[in-house]
């Protein structure tokens, strides 16, 4: 492979100087969702139970089934539930899409079993969440239930830090952002008719936040994973064990958006990349940000990597990489145009 030269155009605004900052939670994350920047953290690699948290993969296997709009006859299966619960009957139909409303909303365990029940059983879905878990890069993770109860010893264990993922590949899906961010609802089924409301008091109380989910057991204490986006910067909060997690979580938030901003890094209209083999057909699709405070802006260093050979059947040629204090931080594909 052979070094091509590149000619880029960064645009920088001037956020405030970074401010030191603490938190009461005993473990806690701050991250940037783009591109998995961590701007604070606290004990994120610590193994904590995580309560209805957990109902955050649930939902994502409930959405990824392609099944939502199916209609489910309630079984007894959530008979075996207990603690928060949006209480349907046994006979009850419901949509699958409710049932996640149901869970997302109201935290309710008799949804998550029936979820589970409907996608295969619970062995199957267990296998399902650790099988996902890992996809998404969760390595410290470990799934025993679908709806994050630990009354049996065999509650679910993770980390700040792979909650955080776990809320940034969520929020990646459309129908996930949807109902996660919903504030109130009312479902209709063949027998009932729910009104419900999001635990989510972030929703109601801060501008800007846009979705999350609560967790609490006497065991795990409050859990709280939530995210936020204001102008074009999408932060992710997860705080274990915190009396007053919903002003953490605010406080965090207000910290990432007053100190650090998105910087263009790649600009896809802007960028020149000069290259003797290809001349002026090279091209990248997608524009790149990376948030940094005022002064951290020289920590930058972007290389430019051309293939001897095309190694693939969709044009790309090479790619930028881009390092934040010599760390590669992120590849962006770099293309010929054929025409």
């Amino acid at each position: 492979m052979k070094k091509i030269i590149i000619f880029i155009i960064m645009i920088f605004l001037f956020p405030l100087n970074t401010l030191a900052i603490s938190v009461p939670s005993n473990n806690a994350i701050l991250m940037d969702e783009d591109s998995k920047r961590i701007l604070y953290s606290k004990n994120i690699s610590e193994k904590h139970l995580i309560a209805s948290t957990t109902k955050i993969m649930t939902a994502v296997l409930a959405i990824e089934s392609g099944k939502l709009d199916n209609i489910i006859t309630i079984n007894d299966s959530v008979l075996k539930s207990h603690g928060s619960g949006i209480y349907v009957s046994v006979g009850e139909k419901i949509s699958l899409r409710n049932l996640v409303y149901g869970l997302l909303l109201r935290s309710g365990n008799d949804a998550a079993l029936a979820i589970e029940d409907y996608l295969g059983g619970h062995e199957k879905f267990i296998t399902l969440m650790n099988k996902k878990a890992k996809e998404i890069g969760m390595t410290n993770t470990i799934f025993n239930n679908s709806s994050g109860l630990d009354d049996d010893e065999t509650g679910n264990y993770s980390t700040c830090y792979d909650m955080a993922l776990l809320m940034k590949y969520a929020n990646n899906l459309y129908d996930f952002r949807i109902i996660d961010s919903t504030k109130k609802i009312v479902v209709k089924t063949d027998i009932k008719t729910y009104s419900w409301t999001n635990k989510n008091k972030l929703l109601f109380t801060y501008k800007y936040a846009n979705g999350g989910k609560t967790g609490y057991t006497i065991k795990s204490k409050r859990t709280l994973v939530t995210s936020a986006t204001k102008k074009n910067m999408n932060l992710i909060v997860v705080t274990f064990n915190d009396k007053n997690d919903f002003d953490t979580h605010k406080k965090l938030y207000e910290y990432g958006f007053s100190n650090y901003k998105n910087y263009l890094i790649i600009n896809k209209d802007k960028i020149k990349i000069k290259s003797k083999k290809y001349k002026n057909k090279l091209y990248v699709k997608n524009n790149y940000y990376y948030p940094m405070t005022n002064n951290e802006r020289d920590n930058i260093n972007i290389n430019v990597i051309e293939y001897k050979n095309i190694k693939s059947d969709n044009n790309e040629v090479g790619y930028i990489e881009v390092f934040y204090k010599n760390k590669s931080v992120h590849k962006e594909p770099i293309y010929v145009k054929t025409k």
